[in-house]
């Protein structure tokens, strides 16, 4: 990496216009647009997301700083992950616009949910304010497009309307923008991903992420969430781990149909493939895991090795330029599908 550009914490794609570019958060809190063709690189911004140095790690997952992009670069987020904090950016003008908070409950169960969508042509931030409860923003204005107001249950007797029992995790949105993917959890603990239709929650109905007509939970698995899992196109999913609870866990994905529901009324599930580890990529037709070995491609209709990349475990990917990048020690190794 540039000696210039400074120890990089994360980085996040974006498409700025029809040059596919990364951005760059630096352990100091610099964000800077990355031509990695070039090797050109400017600050744009600089976080301002407070530290938590009271945190106390649960499960071996320590507080660490995550950046989010909008697709088209605009807008930057900067969280800390199984914390409470975050902030939203306009790369155009550098100033925060958003002030993010999830109120701190359970907050080192899950990283901080954010994903950048889109709603009648405008970006639109995803984001939790509460362990049960997300919210959609203006990331140009703050302004918040899901005002509702949820009851406090009572100590006894039946919950109210859109009571949501759930805690929200890492976000996912669909290759086509009209899904998102929550990796929660729900008490006692078992993960339990969930899919619902983005368009009805940003514009029509604002208990669509509570219990709306498109929400279908995925599979369920005690004590195990915080997994690997993308999108593979627009209905299909990949969930890492073959098994129904951590105790028993294979490695593998298991490919299920969110279009549909079958048992318990949950995604039909397609196949299970053993072997695939690590964080999933997808490029809308083949499934990518990065174990420790190296990179692996999958055919995810019929579970066959396609193919493996030796050496090259990858952090991040970015699906317009097909990259798959390796980020450590100061060196980034790329690797173009």
């Amino acid at each position: 990496m540039p000696s210039r550009l400074g120890a990089v914490a994360d980085l996040a794609a974006v498409s700025d216009g029809e040059q596919p570019v990364w951005l760059a958060l630096g352990e100091d809190g610099t964000i800077s647009r990355w031509d990695m063709a070039t090797g050109h690189h400017e600050a744009v911004a600089t976080t301002t997301v407070p530290d938590e140095p009271d945190h106390d790690p649960w499960n071996d997952r320590p507080l660490r700083r995550r950046l989010h992009a909008s697709h088209d670069g605009m807008f930057a987020a900067v969280v800390n992950d199984y914390g409470r904090f975050g902030e939203v950016i306009d790369l155009r003008t550098g100033e925060v616009t958003l002030d993010l908070e999830n109120e701190g409950y359970e907050t080192e169960t899950v990283p901080f949910s954010l994903a950048f969508g889109q709603s009648q042509g405008r970006c639109v931030v995803i984001h939790r304010t509460d362990w049960n409860r997300l919210d959609v923003s203006d990331p140009q204005t703050g302004l918040l497009l899901t005002d509702r107001s949820i009851p406090v249950p009572p100590e006894e007797g039946p919950l109210p309307e859109h009571y949501l029992d759930y805690f929200h995790g890492a976000l996912y949105v669909s290759p086509d923008g009209k899904r998102i993917l929550d990796d929660g959890w729900i008490w006692h603990p078992i993960g339990v991903p969930s899919v619902w239709d983005l368009s009805p929650w940003f514009e029509t109905n604002v208990w669509e992420s509570e219990d709306g007509p498109s929400r279908v939970d995925v599979c369920d698995r005690g004590y195990y969430w915080n997994s690997a899992m993308t999108w593979i196109d627009s209905v299909r999913v990949a969930v890492e781990g073959i098994g129904e609870d951590d105790s028993v866990m294979r490695p593998g994905a298991r490919i299920f149909d969110t279009s549909r529901t079958g048992q318990y009324e949950m995604a039909v599930e397609l196949l299970a493939i053993a072997g695939p580890t690590g964080p999933f990529f997808s490029d809308g037709s083949r499934l990518f895991s990065c174990g420790d070995a190296g990179l692996s491609i999958w055919d995810p209709v019929e579970g066959k090795l396609l193919g493996e990349v030796p050496g090259l475990s990858p952090t991040h990917h970015h699906p317009d330029a097909r990259q798959f990048l390796q980020l450590g020690d100061g060196v980034v190794r790329l690797w173009t599908a």
